[in-house]
């Protein structure tokens, strides 16, 4: 099978600066389904007082959290392979018909169960988004010869200003309308996706088209390999969930032979859902690996820091979130930065210079203090916005460039699943450094730990641009 690599005139080592980049009306309706999941993931943290009061719930309501990030971890690969056999363009739609109908739904749920169930169908309709949204680019880039470096980072700096930002509306939304004001905003967005997708949108190709209907493509689906992924992952991630209070290490009786099982299935099925040799290939399981490192940090530091700032310098939720603008905000210049250093050098440099920043934001954090100058903590968070924008581009080309042809949006769901297996990651390793309250002690140990942890993919990152300046030379 043929890379991305090979059939694209723009490959992100140098030479892309000659080559017409694929229209900005292509990337529009792909960067509008981009923002939901982010934007459904963040706006939720200022709304957990209000739906705990309303249902007089306790605990029960952090699942309103880890349910979307269980979807869409499941879903993102399963919307990826429906993408590559029915058509991203039409999963697409289909995803945010999906959204849509949650999303209105939701604010009349009568139980937080219910309503869990809905953030569920939300994760799953907003999994589809990007997964199709990296497959309908790519057809794009095919059919036009054009480079695909600008559409990238369109995609990541809608993705992080959504995620950034994601507070903030939701405070005001929860201001104005209520809880349920978070749900009812993904009506008007995504009819707006599916009206630009219907205008602008790339058609599907014909091969997309099944040729039997619904039999044919559940046949090519892989139900059992289906089956099997979603016993592994969500097994794991229900053990790692637990990890945050109390370790329930019977979960990792199921992982270990789903696991097993996934993989001898998918080696002796003639259409794996999971693609082991995909997967297995150098270039892109590292890269993976390479990506829950990356996210297992920054999620650590995007949910810690605010911790820290609500509990430690009592300022609130709304002051640490606007303490927090310029993590958004610097992550958005750095996408665009790091677009143009990889129109000249290749990802490489963009994965340095990213987890360098990184390592630089992880010592900064061991500096704070509760007497610490607030606009100390507003540069330490301008820092801390750097790394993201560089490391999602440069992980993100990898995958691109490594995925074969007629797989892009399996490769790109993976991607996709790797950076939430990060975030849950993330929050067991916050309870296991921070503890129950985070103070000053805490907050340093975290820097101390991501410090570590960054200068690990620093290392890896400069022995990735060196074997690839080896094997070009």
């Amino acid at each position: 099978m043929k890379s991305a690599r090979a059939k694209l005139p723009s490959t992100a080592e140098g030479h892309a600066t000659a080559v017409p980049q694929v229209p900005k009306r292509v990337v529009a309706p792909i960067a509008l389904g981009a923002i939901l999941q982010p934007l459904n993931s963040s706006m939720i943290a200022v709304a957990l007082v209000s739906i705990r009061a309303h249902f007089a719930a306790g605990a029960s309501v952090t699942w309103l959290v880890s349910a979307l990030y269980l979807a869409t971890a499941v879903a993102a690969p399963a919307m990826g392979r429906l993408a590559d056999l029915l058509g991203p363009r039409r999963v697409s739609l289909s995803g945010l018909a999906l959204i849509g109908l949650a999303s209105a739904l939701a604010p009349f749920a009568p139980s937080v169960a219910v309503l869990v169930v809905y953030r569920v169908l939300i994760g799953i309709g907003s999994a589809a988004q990007y997964p199709c949204g990296m497959a309908m680019l790519r057809h794009a880039a095919d059919r036009r010869h054009a480079g695909y470096h600008g559409a990238l980072g369109a995609l990541s700096v809608a993705s992080q200003v959504s995620a950034g930002f994601g507070p903030a509306l939701g405070g005001l939304l929860v201001g104005l309308l209520g809880w349920g004001g978070i749900f009812w905003t993904n009506l008007p967005l995504c009819a707006l996706a599916a009206g630009v997708i219907l205008v602008w949108g790339p058609a599907d190709p014909p091969a997309a088209v099944p040729e039997r209907g619904v039999r044919s493509v559940l046949g090519r689906l892989d139900l059992p390999g289906m089956l099997l992924f979603v016993i592994s992952v969500g097994t794991l991630m229900f053990w790692l969930l637990s990890l945050a209070q109390e370790p329930q290490w019977w979960w990792l009786a199921a992982v270990f032979p789903g696991t097993v099982l996934l993989l001898v299935w998918s080696l002796r099925a003639r259409e794996p859902f999971l693609d082991v040799r995909l997967v297995g290939a150098p270039g892109l399981g590292f890269t993976y690996l390479r990506t829950i490192a990356t996210y297992t940090v920054f999620y650590g530091v995007f949910y810690g820091l605010p911790q820290w700032l609500e509990e430690s310098r009592g300022i609130g939720p709304t002051g640490a979130g606007l303490v927090m603008l310029p993590v958004a905000a610097f992550g958005a210049l750095s996408t665009v930065l790091a677009t143009r250093l990889q129109l000249r050098r290749g990802p490489w440099p963009s994965l340095v210079v990213g987890t360098a920043a990184l390592l630089a934001g992880g010592l900064l954090l061991t500096i704070p203090t509760v007497s610490t100058p607030l606009p100390i903590l507003l540069a330490t968070c301008a820092v801390l916005g750097l790394p993201n924008g560089f490391n999602n581009m440069g992980n993100q080309t990898l995958v691109f460039n490594e995925s074969p042809a007629g797989r892009a949006g399996a490769a790109s769901g993976m991607y996709r699943t790797a950076q939430y297996v990060g975030a849950n990651i993330a929050a067991a390793f916050l309870a296991l450094v921070v503890g129950v309250r985070s103070d000053d002690a805490g907050l340093h140990r975290l820097g101390l730990s991501m410090a570590i942890m960054s200068a690990v993919l620093l290392l890896a990152a400069l022995a990735g641009w060196w074997r690839r300046a080896t094997s070009r030379a």
